[in-house]
């Protein structure tokens, strides 16, 4: 995930399903990123405990980097820079992660998430993260993509230069409206892994994307 540069269209942030072990998650990312191009994949602690998650992250990280797919740990700076990850998201205040810009960029891609109103959004994109992300990653339970992030995102897109990424629905079918906002990035989860073959959901989210997404000018 090249955050440096614009891409040619909206391309696909993956955000990685809760697993009992690493075997687990290698195989469900595995089968996923198998279906098509992918930018990068958020791994989440969710419920487990830092030893756990360590080990999960190990297991996937070499993974997605073999699938030249960019590797990052969300929220946990030791773990990321132990699993040798290509990125770190943080959520929080805002000097925690203009904290973690000036700790760990341009090493490390730096993100965050979970942002809630415009105000809050300025404030963090004077820390200049690598992106910002509308939505809460685990909060895709509904079909579309919550009307906050699609607000956010068209009115980010449209005025600031930092990318963003737009978290869709649980369905595939949120991607049309979720990425006429602009966003240069869309995060799915469940409307990946809850699918029967998340392969070939992955190649229907390319598809559409190359249908709706607009292009980008570099």
């Amino acid at each position: 995930m090249n955050t440096k540069t614009t891409p040619e269209r909206c391309r696909i942030v993956l955000i990685a399903p809760p697993a009992a072990s690493g075997e687990e998650l290698v195989s469900r990312l595995g089968a996923a990123l198998s279906g098509g191009d992918v930018a990068s994949v958020l791994l989440p602690p969710y419920d487990t405990e830092a030893t756990q998650f360590q080990a999960l992250a190990e297991a996937a990280v070499p993974i997605i980097q073999e699938a030249g797919v960019a590797a990052i740990i969300v929220g946990n700076t030791q773990i990321a820079g132990r699993v040798k990850a290509d990125g770190l998201h943080i959520e929080g205040a805002t000097t925690a992660i203009a904290d973690a810009v000036s700790r760990f960029s341009p090493k490390l891609i730096v993100g965050t998430g979970n942002i809630k109103n415009r105000h809050t959004a300025l404030e963090i994109g004077e820390a200049q993260p690598d992106y910002v992300l509308f939505g809460k990653i685990g909060a895709d339970t509904k079909p579309e993509a919550h009307p906050r992030n699609v607000e956010l995102a068209d009115w980010w897109a449209a005025m600031i230069e930092i990318p963003c990424i737009i978290q869709a629905g649980n369905t595939l079918e949120s991607i049309p409206d979720a990425v006429s906002t602009g966003a240069e990035f869309i995060a799915l989860g469940a409307a990946i892994f809850d699918a029967n073959n998340p392969e070939s959901a992955i190649r229907e989210a390319n598809r559409l994307l190359d249908q709706y997404a607009p292009r980008f000018e570099e």
